[in-house]
């Protein structure tokens, strides 16, 4: 399958790691039945050691077998399949390249009672590229007296894991001592801060549960109040979450001129967004890149146009869409043809004058990035 602008898109997030950390997200990304779209469902199996045999497996006794949950993973499409690494050891090697496999390195158990919650770390980083992992896997519990402790253990094996060149996934449940009410531990504004913790201490991939129509802390019930935040709808606060992941990405925006007509382009259904939206010739800066570098490479890519003459670049545009925030670059070039060459990542194109450019419904804020940069014709 062609790597998709989605997955492009969501590796130039990450301009600090290696190689190989960035193709085991890759890999990630690229499987199942949701491959190329941004979007995973990874099945994770530490239930028989986090509630016990029984409890977990009696109901569906396959489940007792760790091949029987691989191959469920394998066979419902999932992006990966997580497990701890009794699990992983009895699996990896028969299954070996037909699904990704994250090591879990931490679990507890439900025999102790009455201490604060907390994992024992039950794997490592070695166990991990032994077994051919893409990623490790941690929890933490954001709000127990033991935090500290969870927060130093997953930044040190954040730290080898991605000098080993694996991703890194945590599940972030906030619990404990400073959740006073049980309705605390899902409540949006917890559950976005525990999402922005497990990212600040290096996490690629963050799992958190479905936040809940309730504000825990009185200081962010001000701040709700005070800024609009939508959040009574699910949608409304599995957006504040996911903006709360360090939201805001860079593009670049390619406005492309022709005696006088500039290009639009209808993005196709293969792109990861905006689907059968009108917009210019776009893409996104990768890491530390030049933005007018971006914006030639996504000309001749998406257009086949080879000879284009820079003309202007605009100051940057803010452009929302739901919870995420672009920053988009505008540049303007001419070309000397019309003859456009499309690639898949558009359907189809138009040159029209720009005033025409309201009747058409296109990505947000290009009429802004447009004005940015064209000159009035001579």
């Amino acid at each position: 399958m062609e790597t998709t602008s989605r997955v492009r898109e969501i590796l130039s997030w990450y301009p600090s790691d290696n190689p190989g950390t960035l193709t085991n997200i890759y890999r990630l990304l690229m499987h199942g039945r949701l491959a190329g779209t941004g979007k995973l469902v990874i099945l994770p199996v530490d239930q028989g050691f986090e509630h016990g045999p029984a409890r977990s497996f009696a109901p569906n006794p396959p489940g007792y077998d760790p091949e029987y949950h691989v191959q469920l993973a394998i066979d419902s499409g999932c992006n990966a399949y997580a497990a701890p690494l009794g699990f992983i050891e009895a699996v990896a090697g028969k299954f070996a390249g037909q699904i990704p496999l994250i090591l879990k390195l931490n679990n507890s158990d439900s025999l102790s009672k009455g201490h604060s919650p907390e994992s024992a770390v039950t794997g490592s980083v070695k166990d991990a590229v032994r077994l051919g992992c893409v990623a490790i896997g941690y929890t933490i519990y954001p709000g127990s007296s033991a935090r500290n402790r969870m927060y130093e253990n997953l930044r040190a094996l954040a730290e080898e894991a991605k000098a080993h060149g694996l991703a890194v996934v945590t599940w972030s449940y906030p619990r404990g001592e400073g959740i006073t009410d049980k309705k605390g531990e899902t409540a949006v504004d917890v559950a976005a801060y525990a999402a922005q913790i497990a990212c600040q201490l290096g996490s690629h991939i963050v799992k958190v549960k479905p936040p809940t129509e309730f504000i825990y802390q009185p200081e962010a019930q001000k701040v709700f109040e005070k800024y609009n935040i939508p959040w009574k709808t699910l949608a409304d606060r599995t957006r504040h979450v996911v903006q709360s992941c360090f939201n805001g990405k860079r593009v670049v925006t390619a406005i492309v001129r022709n005696r006088g007509r500039i290009l639009i382009v209808r993005r196709s259904e293969k792109v990861g967004t905006f689907q059968g939206r009108w917009s210019a010739i776009s893409g996104h800066i990768e890491g530390r890149e030049d933005p007018k570098h971006r914006a030639v490479v996504e000309v001749r890519e998406e257009t086949g146009l080879r000879r284009i003459a820079f003309r202007a670049a605009g100051a940057p545009v803010l452009a929302r869409d739901g919870a995420t925030i672009y920053v988009v670059h505008p540049f303007l070039f001419d070309a000397p043809s019309r003859r456009v060459r499309l690639d898949w990542e558009n359907a189809e194109h138009r040159w029209i004058r720009p005033d025409e450019l309201v009747r058409f419904e296109t990505v947000p804020r290009l009429p802004d990035v447009v004005a940015a940069v064209l000159e009035p014709p001579a």
